[in-house]
């Protein structure tokens, strides 16, 4: 089917009141689908939904405010490189790589993560004591996420 076709059938389709075309020509198929009118339909939910964030706006912004100054940790965080799957030790049921009070040298592997079935050791970039784990085993993290806590 030529492209000249094509257009003329998408343009009847758009003016007339039906919403689905289906043709074959030969062995060639085209189907053609009009779009339904979502646009209206998402916008009445939009519009009720919107008073609810507004009204909720001073609730969020001073839970915003509380994890914000819980969240500003002294110390060197160690932050996601990657988005994953977060592991704290090499194989299930195994010993984590660190804990709590555990001295570390730089190089020193923290954790795993797995990435599109990949294992990247994360290792810690300065020397100290780690003093949080802020990620949960085998939990997802994304990129940027802190991972730990080293004083």
């Amino acid at each position: 089917m030529d492209l000249r076709k094509l257009k003329t059938l998408i343009d009847l389709v758009a003016e007339s009141g039906i919403s689905e075309l289906e043709i074959t020509e030969g062995d060639g198929r085209v189907r053609i689908v009009k779009a339904a009118p979502v646009t209206t339909a998402a916008a009445a939910p939009m519009t009720i939904a919107a008073p609810a964030p507004v009204a909720a706006a001073p609730a969020a912004g001073a839970a915003a405010t509380a994890p914000a100054a819980a969240a500003e940790p002294t110390g060197h965080v160690v932050k996601s490189p990657m988005v994953g799957t977060f592991y704290r030790s090499g194989q299930p049921g195994a010993e984590p790589f660190v804990n709590v009070g555990s001295q570390v040298k730089e190089g020193d592997t923290l954790c795993i993560i797995e990435a599109m079935k990949l294992m990247n050791e994360i290792e810690a970039d300065v020397s100290g004591t780690i003093r949080e784990v802020l990620v949960e085993n085998g939990s997802p993290v994304e990129y940027g996420q802190p991972l730990f806590v080293i004083e």
